[in-house]
């Protein structure tokens, strides 16, 4: 989900699905409906109306995430920088792209995705995953999956048997359903999916489940819910981030925070809250990876950020004491937003690994 400069003009883009690209695909009017699986304190994510959720849609989308001839030299995927082990992260600092070119930005989860109201690091405009699969799939500058208009995605998807059955069961009324828009639908619907709603947070509070953390844990939320640290005035809420939004709430103002990470004194650059669900598995940390450790992450803010003097830092970050026990209590309550059905369950894992 890293920020990127530039894509292809939309000329290109045109030229590999000229009227799709136009004109939304019409969505049968018995299409399936998709059930989502959201515990007591979740709400109802938000969904384009013109991209509804199928279970067609979530499945091939699903295919498409993990097929790496979607990248110039089939060598990555959606999922190259989105590993499910890793909370749909990728481990690294910065991401890296097909063709070996370094990223700036860090690789953002994707757990959650669909209640986040902004797409990418630092713009409040780019909101819609339809609309943001665009980028890594054309961007030039970094180059993420780098096709080009002349690449031949489309013609060996539709060659390929597993994607003739899956396309036109996920868009019944196309009279072709090998499209660009298709492809970057039916991918935002796979990522809507990804919702992680049982580690042991959620079966304490949601499920009533006393036992599921340990005292140091419940200890370390009452740290993190206090105003002396205050974590939870950008990390609040069911999803725990302050850029949350729902079918309910669409239209909530996202926030953006400098963190004080870059040194420069005159730094004024702002970035999205992220979801701490699953915080423990994601390291390195930040916009730039540049933080390794949870237990480093807090030296960060309880310093006041590495440039605690930048006058642009969120006022928020104002630095506090902690002692070595609240630390590790305030450690164990993070790692209760582990969910480990969502790290290994096989609707979201590889389905080529057995196609193939």
């Amino acid at each position: 989900m890293r920020s990127i400069r530039a894509i292809l003009p939309l000329a290109a883009l045109l030229a590999l699905a000229p009227l799709a690209f136009r004109a939304r695909s019409a969505e049968p009017e018995n299409a399936p409906g998709y059930q989502w699986k959201l515990p007591k304190g979740f709400p109802v994510p938000y969904v384009p109306p013109d991209n509804p959720m199928t279970e067609a849609k979530v499945e091939l989308g699903r295919y498409l995430f993990y097929d790496t001839r979607m990248s110039v030299n089939g060598k990555a995927s959606c999922a190259t920088c989105h590993k499910q082990d890793l909370a749909f992260t990728d481990g690294r600092a910065t991401g890296l792209g097909a063709t070996g070119e370094p990223h700036t930005r860090s690789a953002m989860s994707l757990v959650n995705i669909a209640y986040s109201g902004a797409l990418t690091w630092v713009s409040p405009n780019l909101k819609k995953l339809e609309e943001q699969a665009l980028t890594p799939m054309f961007g030039e500058h970094p180059v993420e999956l780098g096709l080009r208009g002349g690449d031949k995605f489309l013609p060996t998807i539709r060659g390929d048997a597993k994607y003739r059955g899956l396309f036109p069961i996920a868009y019944p009324s196309d009279a072709d359903p090998f499209t660009v828009p298709n492809v970057t639908r039916a991918i935002a619907s796979f990522e809507r999916s990804i919702i992680s709603a049982s580690s042991p947070y959620d079966r304490y509070h949601y499920g009533g489940d006393d036992s599921a953390v340990s005292e140091a844990a419940k200890q370390g939320e009452k740290l993190f819910f206090n105003t002396k640290l205050h974590c939870f005035r950008c990390h609040g809420g069911f999803n725990f981030s302050d850029a949350t939004i729902s079918a309910n709430a669409p239209d909530r103002r996202i926030e953006f925070h400098n963190t004080a990470v870059n040194l420069a004194p005159n730094d004024t650059a702002k970035f999205k809250t992220p979801t701490l669900r699953n915080i423990a598995v994601t390291a390195p940390y930040m916009h730039d990876g540049s933080i390794p450790t949870l237990e480093a992450v807090i030296d960060h803010y309880a310093a006041g950020g590495r440039a605690h003097d930048n006058p642009n830092k969120d006022p928020e970050i104002s630095g506090f004491e902690i002692s070595a026990q609240d630390r590790a209590n305030l450690i164990a309550f993070l790692e209760t937003l582990t969910d480990p059905e969502l790290l290994h369950d096989a609707s979201f894992a590889n389905p080529w690994v057995s196609a193939r």
